[in-house]
């Protein structure tokens, strides 16, 4: 089994970290831990269950993300995991929106300690890769410190290790998804604290981190950080992980230019090109990676306005790069 360094995580995030990006963020760091989206039981087990799991052996070190509350179902599904050859399957007990709330999915089973402690064991029995829990620090009123460390106390029980905390409640009814995100306040006081009260357990800290400076001083305090939407809408960040979270050098990955990390992918989008992807599948999740760079405001909309269209491939990537590489 792979021995997983959680330092540095991508976090998953729905219709963002899906196969197309994380190929391109590998090209980024080698060493990085990446998430998959969500991706929901019933998805796996009624679905097209090979459009949810497949993924590019260059992504590993790679964890799925599961949404559910069934302990069977859940079981079913790690094993799904390990058998596709994942290195971690992972809980949802963090997302807030409606949908998930309908299907006990998400941050609504911080309610339900037990249950998700259920559903852990659940897992851990069917599968021998690391089972992981991704939660808030509470929900609506129950959002003490005392409520996450109880929480948190009750799915350890259960055997799980490994809990990556997203510091901010999650309020389940009156705001959105993407309020959640923004509106709670960050309370990164709690996850150091827990990482104090539980020592034994890895502990991770997700939740607005934008910068290597403020992510590098939390890990003073805890076991590993976790960036979503940093590391998407600015993937030039994660150039700089290797070097700084795994003690790794640069040419790891080697002496390559921007450019040239875009330039190495049109291997990779022929080859999804011909199986019915467009470029834009592929390219949209690059379109932050020149950011402050002169050209990036063209390069992005080249993009933007070509990459959809029927026949388009390497060459609109190249005439993109154009701007950039400019003089």
């Amino acid at each position: 089994m792979r021995t997983l360094n959680r330092r540095f995580s991508t976090a998953p995030m729905m219709d963002w970290s899906d196969r197309h990006c994380r190929y391109f963020w590998r090209h980024l760091s080698r060493q990085a831990l990446l998430y998959t989206e969500m991706v929901t039981t019933g998805a796996l087990i009624h679905g097209n269950r090979e459009r949810f799991l497949q993924y590019n052996d260059i992504e590993h070190p790679i964890a799925l993300q599961l949404g559910g509350s069934n302990p069977d179902e859940l079981a079913q599904c790690a094993r799904f995991a390990e058998d596709w050859g994942y290195d971690e399957v992972n809980l949802n007990v963090g997302c807030p929106s409606d949908r998930v709330q309908n299907n006990m999915i998400g941050a609504c089973l911080m309610g339900h300690p037990q249950l998700v402690a259920d559903c852990v064991k659940a897992m851990q029995d069917h599968c021998s890769i690391p089972v992981t829990v991704k939660h808030r620090i509470g929900i609506d009123d129950q959002d003490s410190y005392d409520h996450m460390r109880d929480f948190v106390a009750t799915v350890a029980e259960a055997g799980c290790e490994v809990f990556i905390v997203h510091a901010r409640k999650a309020v389940l009814q009156g705001l959105s998804p993407k309020e959640n995100r923004e509106v709670p306040p960050l309370k990164y006081d709690y996850v150091y604290r827990l990482k104090q009260e539980f020592p034994h357990l890895d502990i991770l800290l997700n939740g607005g981190l934008k910068t290597h400076d403020e992510s590098l001083q939390s890990l003073q305090h805890i076991d590993g950080v976790m960036i979503g939407r940093e590391a998407y809408q600015n993937p030039g960040i994660l150039l700089d992980v290797d070097r700084l979270y795994f003690d790794t050098t640069p040419d790891s990955i080697g002496p390559m230019s921007k450019a040239d990390i875009i330039r190495s992918l049109y291997p990779y989008i022929e080859e999804q090109l011909s199986l019915g992807a467009t470029l834009s599948h592929i390219s949209r999740h690059t379109l932050g990676l020149f950011n402050a760079q002169k050209g990036a405001r063209l390069y992005r909309r080249h993009l933007s306005e070509n990459a959809y269209k029927k026949g388009s491939g390497p060459e609109v990537m190249e005439q993109a790069l154009a701007f950039v590489e400019q003089t």
